[in-house]
This record gives C-alpha cells, sequence and structure tokens, in this order.
C-alpha cells in the first residue's frame, strides 16, 4: 500500500463528517479534490470503505476500521512532530479551540498573533452551532470555546473579552431616529429567526419574552449569514449581530431600524471547564489573551465598528 498522510486526513475527514461537502470545507479543499483523494485512498483497499447512496456517503463496516487505525497513526505522527519541535526549544502540542458560529468573524483575530509567535502549535478550530459547542464543553473535548452566552448548566470559568450588540435590520428601511415599540414593529414585519438553540435565537426570545411578545415565525435559518441575504432579498427583517453585517450597513444595503430596548448587548467570552487540567498550549494561549486583551479588542473594534 502507498497511501499517504493527507489521503487519511482527507478519509477521516470524511468519516468524521459523514459527508464529502462538509470535509472540503474543513479542508478548505474544492470537492472534486476531496473525492480524487478519496477515491486514490480506496483503490488501495479491496473491501469497500464507503457507498454512496442515493447521493450521500454511507461508511462500512470495514472503513469505521481504517478510519480507527487513520486516527491512530494520525496521533502518532502529531507526536512526533511534536517531539522535534520540543527538541528545537519551541512551545508545542495542540490547541482545541470551537466558537459558535458568529463568533467566526472574530476568532481569527484572537489566534493570528498567538499562532504566528508559536508555530509549534497545532491548533484544532471548529466554529459551529451552540448546541455543539455545550457538548463538546461537557465531553471536555476541547481547551476553549468562543461563545456571547454562558451556558447555565456548566460549570465554566471565563474571560470576558469584548461587546457583542445585536439590532434590528432590514432592507431599504424608511430611516429615522425616533425608537418604535418593539410590539409594534414585531407584529407588523416579518420576522426571520436563527434555529432553536443558538445565541441569536435565544437573546432574540429573551427579549420578546421581556416584553410579553409572542414569537411568530415567518421564516427560520440556520446561520446569520443565510439570514443576512434572506433580508437583503426582501424576506422579512430580523435581530443580527453587528459584527457580521458592517459592510452592508456601510455600503446602505441593510438598515438599523431603531425599536425601543435595542441593541441588546452581550459579552463575548472565552469559556473553560472550571478545574480542567490544562496542557502547556492551552495555559500559554490564555495568558497571551490576558496580556494582549486590549490590543485584540481595539484591533476589532477598528475593523467591525
Amino acid at each position: 500500500m502507498h497511501y499517504t498522510i493527507h489521503q487519511l486526513e482527507v478519509f477521516l475527514k470524511v468519516v468524521e463528517k459523514r459527508s464529502v461537502t462538509k470535509a472540503s470545507e474543513e479542508l478548505f479543499m474544492s470537492q472534486p479534490a476531496v473525492s480524487i483523494q478519496l477515491k486514490k485512498f480506496q483503490e488501495q483497499f479491496e473491501i469497500p470503505l464507503f457507498e454512496v447512496i442515493s447521493r450521500s456517503t454511507h461508511i462500512t463496516e470495514f472503513g469505521y476500521e481504517v478510519a480507527e487505525a487513520a486516527k491512530r497513526i494520525l496521533a502518532e505522527i502529531a507526536q512526533l512532530s511534536t517531539k522535534t519541535m520540543a527538541y528545537k526549544g519551541l512551545l508545542t502540542g495542540r490547541l482545541r479551540i470551537m466558537s459558535v458560529s458568529t463568533g467566526k468573524y472574530i476568532i481569527p483575530y484572537l489566534l493570528s498573533d498567538f499562532l504566528n509567535e508559536n508555530s509549534g502549535i497545532e491548533l484544532q478550530l471548529d466554529v459551529t452551532n451552540k448546541n455543539e459547542v455545550i457538548r463538546a464543553l461537557e465531553f471536555n473535548e476541547i481547551d476553549f470555546a468562543l461563545v456571547s452566552i454562558l451556558p447555565k448548566h456548566i460549570d465554566l470559568q471565563h474571560e470576558d473579552l469584548m461587546e457583542n450588540k445585536l439590532y434590528f435590520v432590514g432592507k431599504n428601511a424608511p430611516k429615522s431616529s425616533k425608537k418604535q415599540a418593539p410590539e409594534k414593529v414585531f407584529k407588523e414585519t416579518p420576522i426571520i429567526y436563527r434555529e432553536q438553540g443558538s445565541g441569536t435565537r435565544t437573546t432574540m426570545e429573551t427579549f420578546l419574552h421581556s416584553r410579553g411578545i409572542p414569537s411568530k415565525v415567518k421564516l427560520e435559518l440556520t446561520s446569520n449569514e443565510a439570514i443576512k441575504h434572506a433580508v437583503l432579498a426582501g424576506l422579512g427583517y430580523s435581530v443580527m449581530p453587528q459584527i457580521g453585517i458592517k459592510k452592508e450597513l456601510d455600503q446602505g444595503l441593510l438598515s438599523i431600524i431603531p425599536v425601543q430596548g435595542l441593541p441588546i448587548s452581550t459579552t463575548w467570552q472565552l469559556v473553560w471547564l472550571k478545574g480542567k487540567q490544562m496542557s502547556p498550549a492551552a495555559k500559554a494561549y490564555l495568558h497571551h489573551i490576558r496580556q494582549n486583551k486590549e490590543k485584540h479588542v481595539k484591533h476589532l473594534e477598528a475593523v467591525f465598528f
């Protein structure tokens, strides 16, 4: 057999995501490139590793066994790399971070300096929905998570980073400096919601509940980007974080509609399990954030606000 490390990585990612499309996004590869590597890897085994049924990828029992072996092989390779870096006197190890989907706008800025200063650190970053982030925290699968709302049922420690403001926005909305009553606005306009469980949805529904306003869902979408484009298409209005719509606001494509009680403010926080035994890489990153937080926040505010 002559499979490559890259083929092992591609196959393992397809198994983890159960989708060539999702694997290609995670690996920053095109779908055809992932399919080619998958085909070359399969050619080295006489037994099928996966089946494609109704355009969905299904891993076979043998495929799962190969995936477990691939995981062990890649872990050994990572250890070799870590040991090499350690002998050179560099900080090494894996840093595992998850972020809720809206955090994708700011998490790169919180990582770039640290990773540039510590080339021996291997970053494992996953941007996903809030429920997945909470599950990973509960099972101690990650070092840190970036969230804007603290889950109440997990004992966490946190480092506050910056304010997260959510506004009511629409396309071609009439300009007015007078704030409207939310009871009137949310009753008369079609509202687009994030999916159940997202931080933005939770914040929005908490606001409505505090005003005694029923949640009437016209349309429900699974990302702020999808909501933004739905609003741009004229399908309705929504409560959205400012960091995701700066360009559209600057270009006049979207408008903030003044509403009493808005904007809603939450706080971006880096969180971790209380009592967690941190790796040297995780300790170094937390120290970096605490030492450089003010600089990072100023840069983020300049970029997004």
